[in-house]
Order: C-alpha cells, then sequence, then structure tokens
C-alpha cells in the first residue's frame, strides 16, 4: 500500500515539470507555449481531487486484503450461522426457544416462524459485543499500525496532507463498519431461509406485513446498526493518534468499549448512562414497529454525530500537530 501511495504521491509531486513538458509540447503542435503552461497547471489542479480518491480506494482495498479484516468478516458471518442452527435444534426438540436474556431475547421466538427474524437477532446479538470489537481493531490499527510499521512517513511525504490521511483513515473504517453490518445481515438472511420458513412478517406492535416490505425494514434496521458503531470508528481513530503501536491501539479501543458496557449497566449510574455511546444501540428494534418509533432513533443517530465530532476534533487535533518520527 504505502509503495503504491507513495507513487502516487511523487507522480503528483512531478506534474509541475512533467505538465509542463506535455504543455509545451501541446503548445507546439497546436496553440502557443503560455497556453500550454496554463493548460499544465489547470491539469495538476483537476487531478489533485481524483489522486485523493485514489488514496481512498487504496486504503479501503489495502483494508480488506489484510487476512485480519477477512478473518474478523468471517468471524461475524459465522454468528448468525451458529445463532441459526442452535435455535433449529432446540426447537426441533419440542421447545419453543426462549432466546436467553440477550438483546435478541425479543426476536428469537419468532425465528421459527419466519426465518427474516433471524436477521434482527444475529443483529442484535452482535452489536453489544462482537460489531463494535471488530470496528475497534480496525480504527484503533488505522495511524497507529501504520506507525508502527514506518510507513506513515511516507505517507505524509506524498501530497496528501494530514487532514486529507485521517478523512481517508476514518472513511475506511467506517466503509468497514457498513461492510460488518451487511456481512451480519446477509448471513442471517441466506441461513434463516435455509433453516426457516419465510412470508409475511409480523412486527412487534402486532401489525403483519408483506415480506417485502420486511426485507426494506431489515436493510433500515442494518443500516442504523451501521451509524450506530459510527462513535467507537472515532474513539477508535483518536486512540490510533495516541501511539505508535497498533496493539496497544487496538487493546485501548477494545478495553474502552468494554469499560464503557460496564457503566452502562449499572443501575447507580443511570444519570450519566443516557450519554454513553451504546446506551441506545438496540433502538433499531423501533423500525420494527408500526408506527415507527422515533425518538430513541434520533437519540441514538445524534449521540453518535456527537461522538464522532468531538473524537474526530480530538483525533485531527492531535495528528496534525504530531511530530512523526518513524
Amino acid at each position: 500500500m504505502s509503495r503504491a501511495e507513495a507513487a502516487e504521491g511523487a507522480q503528483d509531486t512531478g506534474k509541475t515539470p512533467g505538465g509542463a513538458g506535455a504543455g509545451k509540447a501541446g503548445a507546439g503542435a497546436g496553440a502557443g507555449g503560455g497556453k500550454a503552461g496554463a493548460g499544465g497547471t489547470a491539469v495538476g489542479r483537476t487531478a489533485r481531487p481524483l489522486w485523493s480518491l485514489g488514496l481512498l480506494r487504496n486504503e479501503i482495498g489495502t483494508t480488506f486484503r489484510r487476512w485480519r479484516t477477512l478473518v474478523l468478516l468471517a468471524v461475524l458471518a459465522a454468528v448468525p450461522v451458529l445463532i441459526g442452527i442452535a435455535v433449529k435444534i432446540e426447537t426441533s426438540g419440542g421447545d419453543g426457544g426462549a432466546g436467553g436474556g440477550s438483546g435478541g431475547a425479543a426476536f428469537v421466538s419468532q425465528i421459527t416462524n419466519n426465518g427474516l427474524f433471524l436477521v434482527f437477532t444475529s443483529l442484535a446479538v452482535t452489536l453489544p459485543v462482537f460489531l463494535p470489537l471488530a470496528v475497534g481493531v480496525v480504527a484503533g490499527d488505522s495511524v497507529a499500525g501504520e506507525a508502527h510499521t514506518g510507513t506513515l512517513r511516507y505517507l505524509l511525504v506524498a501530497p496528501a496532507g494530514r487532514t486529507r490521511l485521517l478523512l481517508v483513515k476514518y472513511a475506511t473504517t467506517l466503509t468497514f463498519c457498513l461492510v460488518a453490518t451487511l456481512v451480519v445481515a446477509a448471513s442471517a438472511l441466506l441461513t434463516g431461509a435455509l433453516l426457516f420458513p419465510v412470508g409475511e412478517v409480523t412486527l412487534l406492535s402486532g401489525t403483519t406485513v408483506p415480506f417485502g416490505e420486511g426485507l426494506l425494514r431489515a436493510l433500515a434496521v442494518a443500516a442504523v446498526v451501521a451509524l450506530s458503531l459510527v462513535g467507537v470508528a472515532a474513539i477508535g481513530l483518536f486512540v490510533s493518534t495516541l501511539t505508535n503501536s497498533g496493539i496497544a491501539a487496538m487493546a485501548t479501543t477494545v478495553g474502552l468499549l468494554i469499560m464503557v458496557q460496564i457503566l452502562d449497566t449499572i443501575p447507580q449510574l443511570h444519570a450519566i448512562q443516557p450519554y454513553l455511546f451504546p446506551h441506545h444501540w438496540l433502538s433499531f428494534a423501533d423500525l420494527l414497529r408500526d408506527p415507527v418509533y422515533w425518538d430513541r432513533l434520533q437519540q441514538n443517530l445524534g449521540l453518535q454525530a456527537l461522538y464522532a465530532a468531538v473524537f474526530g476534533s480530538a483525533a485531527w487535533a492531535r495528528f496534525t500537530a504530531r511530530d512523526i518520527t518513524v
């Protein structure tokens, strides 16, 4: 990745002489030397945004080619399969399947009637632990991993700028949030369709909707779950700017996640719990009501936006003032 980006940076920095030479050659064939020089400058200015999109594509491609990322996605895809098999075995023995005390308990009893509910159950089970842990690993390693391997300095040699590089890192982490959520949803949908019947969907409010509308609601639920991870991604990015060790950044991000999850379960801390980023995570269940309850959904998305703004700004302030020595 670094060599490719450095090559792009070198190409970008070399556009002034190269572009001028190309401009002069074009001027000899057509208009004139002055216009060609101006044309060479214009090419350099218009190519810069395309170069940043190339940096983003390169970063996303590199992230999803890593074995660590592929393993994380494989684990996330396996969770719905395990849940579906467990429910199938349990219900085949004559038990209705109580669903335990997890966040997906409200959906487990519906899985045997409609496999689509495996999507909602899997997202409810993975959101408190598996999804944020995976995002914490990717976000924590985003900057610190580059510093640890010594490639961060070479990335900054290219004319990307620290702000643009940080935005690319954050955008890549958000892309992983969406992809990871969709992997869970797609695996659950496939498993649910294979193991259980599918058809009309009975919402939590008792209203029955067609299967097509149920699929749309499932997609909306997946989108809300992905947006619920925006705060974790920003926290992980900030932690990643504080150290040169990718492992330390990942461990710190995961540790903070576990600590906040514990704080959110202590009754004596009810006054601060509405301000903790995981407090409204399960509000996506309100999308399965008719009419939809928007209050908790808006609180959740607003809180994630606040965390993204605060910790994103802190990451920018730290990274732009940081002395890159490795």
